[in-house]
C-alpha cells in the first residue's frame, strides 16, 4: 500500500487507516471472529493506522483493540481520543490524564502514538465546545506535560467547529495532526466552493495543515455511510447519526450522494465508496483517511 508520512512526527502510514468507530460499529458490536479477521486483513493488506476514542461504545472500541492486537506483532501507529466533560473545565489536566490513563489500561499499552481532543473547537466555546484560546492556553499545556511523561508521542485535534476558530489553532503551529472532514459532499478542506454550496466551508483547511507541517486525517470520508448510496443502515452500524459538515440530515446525503453515481456509470470507479475513498485521497496534504 502507498504510504505518505504523518507531517512533522516523521511516521509512515498507509493511504487507508482502520477506523474503530461506532459509526460502523464493527469494533463495538461485531462479532469478535469478524473482528479478529478484519485486523488480519488490514494489516496483510499493510494497513498500519488504527483509530479509536474512549466514547466509541463506551469504551468497548478500545477493549476490542486492544484485545485484537494483542494477537498481532505487526508495527502499527495508533491513535485515541479526550473528550473533556463541561463538569471538568476547572480540572482540564487532570481530566486529560484521567481520560487518557483509562484509554492505556482498556488498550493495554504504556503508551499512546496520538491523542487527540475529540471536542469541536468554536469561537463562542461553551458547553462541549473549546474556544481556540482555551485550547491553546489551557488543553496543550496539558498534552505536553503527558508527552514529556512519555504517555504519548504526538498530540492532534479532531477539526470540527467553527471555520476561524480552526483555522486559528492549526495556524499556531503546535499540534502534530489533524482529523480533517474531507469528501465528495465537502471537499471545502482541499478546495473552494462555489457560492450556496449546502455544507459548512472549512476554507481549503489542508493548506493550512500542510503549511503547519501538520499530518492530515481524514475522517467522515463515506459521510457516515451517506456515499455508499444506500439509505439502509447495516444491522451492527449505529441505527441513525447527524451528519457532520454536511447536509442538514442523513436522508438529504444520501440523496445527494445519488447524484454521483455517475461517476460509476462513466467507468471512473467502481462502486460510490470506490469513488469517495479515491477522492479523498487525491489531495497529498492527506495523510491516511
Amino acid at each position: 500500500m502507498q504510504q505518505r508520512t504523518l507531517g512533522r512526527t516523521g511516521l509512515k502510514l498507509g493511504i487507508l487507516g482502520f477506523g474503530c468507530g461506532n459509526v460502523g460499529g464493527l469494533m463495538v458490536r461485531g462479532a469478535p471472529a469478524e473482528q479478529e479477521r478484519a485486523v488480519a486483513r488490514a494489516l496483510e493488506l499493510g494497513i498500519n493506522y488504527f483509530d479509536t476514542a474512549p466514547s466509541y461504545g463506551d469504551g468497548e472500541s478500545e477493549k476490542t483493540l486492544g484485545r485484537v492486537l494483542r494477537r498481532h506483532r505487526s508495527e502499527i501507529v495508533l491513535g485515541t481520543k479526550f473528550r473533556i466533560a463541561p463538569e471538568e473545565r476547572g480540572r482540564l489536566a487532570e481530566a486529560i490524564t484521567a481520560s487518557l490513563d483509562a484509554s492505556l489500561r482498556r488498550l493495554g499499552r504504556d503508551e499512546i502514538d496520538l491523542l487527540q481532543l475529540h471536542n469541536p473547537i468554536t469561537e463562542e466555546g461553551g458547553d462541549g465546545n473549546f474556544t481556540a484560546q482555551a485550547v491553546l492556553e489551557e488543553i496543550v499545556p496539558a498534552l505536553d506535560t503527558l508527552r514529556r511523561q512519555g504517555k504519548i508521542r504526538f498530540c492532534g485535534i479532531t477539526a470540527i467547529g467553527t471555520t476561524p476558530a480552526l483555522h486559528r489553532v492549526v495556524d499556531a503551529g503546535v499540534f502534530d495532526t489533524a482529523q480533517i472532514v474531507h469528501n465528495l459532499l465537502n471537499p471545502s478542506a482541499g478546495v473552494k466552493l462555489p457560492p450556496g454550496f449546502p455544507a459548512q466551508d472549512f476554507a481549503r483547511l489542508l493548506d493550512r495543515t500542510r503549511a503547519a507541517a501538520m499530518g492530515a486525517i481524514g475522517i467522515r470520508v463515506l459521510a457516515g455511510g451517506a456515499l455508499s448510496g444506500v439509505e439502509t443502515r447495516h444491522p451492527i452500524a449505529i441505527p441513525a447519526l447527524d451528519p457532520i459538515a454536511s447536509g442538514p440530515d442523513y436522508r438529504t446525503d444520501v440523496e445527494r450522494a445519488r447524484g454521483l453515481e455517475a461517476l460509476v456509470r462513466e467507468g471512473h470507479a467502481a462502486s460510490l465508496v470506490e469513488a469517495a475513498l479515491r477522492f479523498a485521497v487525491t489531495n497529498e496534504a492527506m495523510t491516511t483517511v
